[in-house]
């Protein structure tokens, strides 16, 4: 009982109630919500910077994934130094710290994880099977995109559905970045789990000179 009301003060930003919850009863906050990850995850899943402060005041100690989420960058250069495989664990979620780095587009977060040799080319364990930089072009995010690239990340990774990056930024009409990833190899003629390739999205999506420019090269 007490852990579905601790999810109801997170969900719903009440941080007063919940600070009085966890000053109550410390130990709930190392349980496991129902969405399988932690208070602390589940508050930035939210977007809840207020609950995430009470959190962080009552925390018993963080894994990398919760310090990632916070966007600590102290206290994870801290344990990658005490632990350097630390950089690449999974979550119980199924994301290591850089796809959640990503997702939260923590920048400083991930040239972090970066500088300490964090594998690019770990995708989720779970149904979308999202690699880092499809996550970043999903997001929109270009500066993460383009730091993925930089340090080595596969160009032509596939997620569930065979998406690879030159799908996702074609269809988003990203010149900038479909010029950086054929630059990095990405292959024109891959196409997804329907048959299509990056041209094919881009004029889907009404983007006709990219589509052109991708079927003549």
């Amino acid at each position: 009982m007490s852990l579905s009301i601790l999810e109801q003060y997170i969900e719903s930003g009440n941080s007063r109630n919940l600070d009085l919850l966890l000053t109550s009863n410390p130990a709930l906050i190392l349980e496991e919500t129902s969405h399988g990850i932690s208070p602390l995850l589940l508050a930035c899943y939210f977007h809840k910077p207020q609950i995430i402060r009470v959190l962080l005041q009552h925390n018993q100690g963080l894994n990398i994934h919760e310090a990632v989420a916070a966007g600590l960058d102290n206290y994870i250069e801290a344990m990658i130094k005490q632990l350097p495989s630390v950089v690449n664990e999974v979550s119980t979620h199924g994301y290591s710290a850089l796809a959640l780095a990503t997702h939260f587009n923590k920048e400083d977060v991930v040239r972090l994880l970066l500088a300490h040799k964090a594998n690019p080319d770990i995708p989720t364990q779970n149904e979308e099977h999202l690699y880092p930089l499809h996550i970043a072009l999903l997001n929109k995010n270009t500066a993460i995109t383009k730091l993925l690239i930089e340090a080595g990340a596969n160009v032509n990774n596939r997620q569930q559905t065979g998406l690879t990056p030159l799908h996702l930024a074609a269809q988003q009409g990203n010149i900038e970045i479909i010029v950086l990833l054929l630059e990095h190899g990405a292959i024109i003629e891959l196409k997804n789990s329907n048959n299509k390739t990056a041209s094919d999205l881009a004029a889907s999506k009404g983007y006709s000179d990219i589509a052109t420019i991708l079927k003549d090269m």
